[in-house]
Parts: structure tokens; sequence; C-alpha cells
């Protein structure tokens, strides 16, 4: 999830119908249903299944629809260290199975994730779309982070210049305002952006967790690309205003924490707690009293799961990619196989009729507790200074 404190997705052995046996060519995942008697056909049928075909418009950016958050990749959500290696190797065969679109900021580490991908995406720079994000309140010259936000023209500008030698290149894709600040008039953030864009430092801009009237005053200035929000099956608070917002005014969206921190793949149970460090463990919608109902969803994903030859994470990404056309995904991971797992989403349809079922089997579950703990919410929804 993007919590801003936290990295994002847990690196926790997950999926009760995932197979995590890897074929060591190709790294494809072997389905459930398969043997290794004809390992030719296994392997190329796999590997289909894995890969991500389709594309989709943020704005007028081309990207997969399914892409790859790396916030957890120089921490992970349990907070362990992840093997640096690994990692390049995780980001460039999510390139090699399609992959396009890979998510970063400058918060996550801080500094530490944007040198992984750069590092990691050098070979391929070119054919892939980088978005990154700036906003809060990080010390230039030291990495420390100090309170609040911190949106000023002249602080955005020194972020994108050391955001670019970090991820080893000459311009941001899609760059995002991590949280609005309230203390700066969206007008001079757009049009602070508007001049990096007309410099070639950045091509297209976004917002995350914006309120609905900084999107359109910014949007006024300098077109919005895309809106970055919590959005999943057990997260659906766009539904009510942004979404709308985005299909009146062109605006992709995408989704972080689309699997609900890990929540929606079935790695959690009634009966999981969570470390010291974990964020999960001050939410109030994975304490001990919410998750036994909150677990309906669970069951709901796995039904369908079964229904269409698809694991938990696949039916809640692809449910998400159902709902609209604009709609890009960022399912992060530190593993090899959710990775190709959570590729595999892009190969799952909903008809018309297996849609308006599984909404109506949603409609039945009413999620218990709060998204994110108070100190972190307080920065959503958040509406820009007036201009003077």
């Amino acid at each position: 999830m993007d919590a801003s404190f936290e990295p994002s997705v847990p690196g926790l052995n997950r999926r009760d119908m995932l197979k995590t046996g890897l074929l060591l060519t190709g790294g494809a995942m072997l389905p459930s249903a398969c043997t290794v008697s004809a390992p030719a056909a296994s392997s190329r049928s796999a590997s289909a299944k894995n890969k991500v075909s389709g594309r989709r418009k943020l704005g007028s950016l081309e990207v997969s629809s399914v892409g790859l958050g790396v916030q957890n990749m120089s921490r992970k959500y349990t907070t362990e260290v992840p093997n640096r290696a690994e990692m390049h190797n995780i980001i460039r065969t999510a390139y090699d199975h399609g992959v396009t679109l890979f998510d970063a900021a400058e918060a996550y580490g801080p500094w530490e994730v944007e040198r992984i991908l750069g590092e990691a995406v050098a070979p391929f720079r070119n054919k892939i779309v980088i978005e990154t994000k700036f906003g809060w309140n990080i010390d230039q010259k030291t990495g420390q982070r100090l309170p609040g936000l911190n949106s000023r023209p002249d602080h955005i500008k020194a972020v994108v210049d050391n955001m670019l030698q970090r991820l080893r290149t000459d311009r941001i894709d899609l760059l995002y305002q991590h949280r609005v600040d309230p203390a700066v008039p969206i007008e001079d953030v757009a049009g602070t952006i508007k001049d990096l864009i007309s410099q070639g430092k950045v091509l297209h801009y976004g917002l995350s967790e914006p309120g609905l009237q900084t999107v359109r005053r910014a949007h006024a200035v300098h077109p919005v690309t895309a809106i970055q929000n919590e959005y999943s099956l057990l997260w659906r608070g766009a539904e009510a205003a942004v979404l709308p917002l985005c299909q009146e005014l062109g605006i992709g969206f995408v989704p972080w924490s689309p699997l609900g921190v890990g929540f929606l793949t079935g790695a959690i149970d009634a009966n999981t707690r969570f470390a010291p460090g974990d964020i999960r463990g001050v939410e109030s919608r994975f304490a001990p009293e919410n998750l036994p109902a909150n677990l309906a969803l669970v069951e709901l994903v796995k039904s369908w799961g079964a229904r269409k030859g698809a694991t938990p994470a696949q039916i809640s990404l692809a449910w998400l990619l159902a709902q609209q056309p604009f709609i890009v995904p960022i399912p992060g991971t530190t593993q090899m196989a959710h990775l190709l797992d959570n590729n595999g989403a892009d190969a799952v349809r909903f008809t018309a009729d297996e849609l308006g079922q599984f909404n109506a089997e949603l409609a039945k579950i009413q999620v218990k507790g709060e998204r994110l703990p108070p100190m972190v919410l307080q920065f959503s929804g958040v509406e820009a200074a007036p201009k003077p």
C-alpha cells in the first residue's frame, strides 16, 4: 500500500491456490492443473498466462494494463531488507513479461527505491514508463524525512533534478504530487510542473489522494494525466466521486494497494497478528474484531477463482480492470512467483453477467474498520490553499 510512511505490499508466502514451483528456464509459474510430464508445452503455456499483453491509456500515456509497484523493494512490508540483485531480477522479468509501467516515489526509502529501479531498468529505459512522486518534506542534502509536506516550487525543482540522477534518466514519464500540500496553491505546483514539462524533465503529471477541487484547479493549468489513490475490493472509496471525475476529465486512474495490502491474496486469516513495524497492525480493518467479517471478501475471490481457474489475486486485479478502461493497477511484490501471478490477471475476463453476479455478491459484504491509521489518513482528500 502507499501509506507514505511504510513500504507497500507484504513479502508474505501467500495464495493457497498458487503453486510456487518455478521453471528454472524463464521463471514461468506452473498452473495447479499442470504436471511436469511435458515440460516444453507446460513452459510455453505458463509463460503465456503470465504475460501482460493488454495496453491502456492514462490520459494520452499508453502503458501495460498491469504495472509493477516497487515501493517495498528497499524494505519489505514485514521490515526485512530484500536482496537487491533479486529485486533487479524481478523488475527485469516484469519487463520481459510485458509490464511497461513501474511505480516508485522519493519517499520510498527515502530515495533507495528510485535507485533500485534506475539500476534495474537501465538496459530498456526508453521502452518503459517510470512514474514517481514528490511532496513529502525530505531534506535534499541528507535524505532526512522532516515533518509534514513540501510542494514549494523551488523544492519541487530540486527534487526532480535529484530524482533524475537516482533513476539514471533524463526525464520522468509521469510525476505525481504524493500528497496535496495545503499550504501551497495547486496552481503554483501545476505551473512548476508545466515548466518542467517544457524543459523536457517531466512528460506527464498526476496527483495522489487529492481533493476533488484541487484536481479541477490543477487540470485547468495543465491537463492531469492520472490520479493515484487506494482502490481495491477492500477499499472502494474512489467509486463515489474520484472515478466519475476521472471519466469526466479524461484522467487515468492508478490504484495503489490493489490487493488490499496482501489481504485479497488469502495471505491473512482470522488468527493473523502483525509484527512490530508492520503498519497493518495499526489499521483497524485488520484488527482481530474486524478480520472475521472482512474475510468474506477473501472467500468471494477464492470462490470466483475456482470458478474461473484463477488465483484470488488475479480475480481481485481482474475485477479492478473490469471497472473502467482507464484503470491500471500497480501491484507490488518482492517475490517472483507473485509477480508472475499478478501478471496473469491480464488474461482473466468477466462477462457482463458474471460481473453483475460478482458485484451482487460483493454488495452483501460490509467491510469493517478504517483503511489507514488517522496519522496517515489525514493527508488524503486535502484541498490545496487558494491562489491569492
